[in-house]
């Protein structure tokens, strides 16, 4: 019988220096040998690449919160984008609050390659991520005015709960059922995150999709998560796993609670210790 295990990465599979610790790597490459192991994250195909180097990954993987469903080689699997009429009204409702998004888009279905534009007007979450995380990455682009792109993946708003839980609730009620709207804690940042997403565009309708693709029974998979876009797959996966550090929201929807938090490599111990 197949079974496949699917993790988050940031703080999850990542350790709080978004890197992951020699531990997790040589057990991560010596189970990839048994078993279908694979990732469902909010990061891009290129910061997957990136913090995978060496690492090896034998299925499908879920990408930007679900957006995209691609196979290690680039072969594209299913995408969701939102329409650009939605993401302008999106962006038309957030300026009421005084606060712009980042607007995530792809440019090359081919190579999977996505431009991210910024805002002119950068709040100091967004700001502090930029010239923290990204500020040589080729991918960005700054614009004079924010706008919906033909291709857009996601909309990301960061900024205080305060502000972005109202902006939630509006969005919510203008648009209803056509997008897919996510708030929850960034804790890198110390702030919230507004993700805006294609209806269909979650983790756990990707991994309805990743299921169908390996014909693998969803109660033949595992996931492993932390936050609060984890909660809608934990629902529909067979086993789900929260590690230790995960929000409270999360650990009552898991199956299993790990003693481990992801700095204590978590997700490793549990693949070599429990399988």
């Amino acid at each position: 019988m197949r079974k496949l295990f699917i993790t988050d990465l940031d703080h999850t599979f990542l350790n709080s220096n978004q890197t992951v610790t020699p531990f997790s790597r040589e057990v991560w490459n010596r189970k990839a040998k048994e078993i279908i192991l694979s990732i469902a994250t909010a990061r891009s195909f290129s910061k997957t690449e990136y913090f995978f180097r060496g690492l090896e990954l034998n299925a499908p993987l879920i990408l930007l919160d679900g957006a995209m469903v691609v196979t290690p080689k680039k072969e594209i699997i299913e995408i969701k984008t939102l329409d650009k009429r939605i993401v302008d009204m999106v962006i038309d409702i957030g300026i009421e609050f005084n606060i712009e998004p980042f607007i995530i888009a792809i440019d090359d279905y081919k190579k999977l390659k996505e431009s991210f534009f910024l805002p002119p007007n950068m709040n100091y979450y967004q700001d502090k991520l930029i010239k923290s995380n990204y500020s040589k990455d080729t991918r960005l682009v700054y614009t004079k005015k924010i706008e919906g792109k033909r291709d857009t993946l996601k909309i990301v708003y960061m900024g205080e709960e305060s502000i972005l839980r109202p902006l939630s609730l509006k969005i919510k009620e203008i648009l209803k059922d056509k997008i897919e709207v996510k708030l929850s804690p960034e804790k890198y940042m110390g702030c919230f995150f507004l993700t805006l997403l294609h209806p269909l565009g979650d983790k756990a309708n990707a991994l309805k999709i990743v299921s169908n693709y390996l014909n693998i029974p969803l109660k033949d998979i595992t996931v492993f998560g932390d936050s609060l876009n984890d909660i809608e797959m934990f629902k529909i996966a067979g086993t789900s796993v929260a590690v230790s550090n995960a929000l409270d929201e999360v650990k009552k929807e898991a199956k299993i609670i790990l003693q481990h938090s992801n700095d204590e490599d978590g997700v490793a111990k549990y693949l070599l210790f429990k399988l």
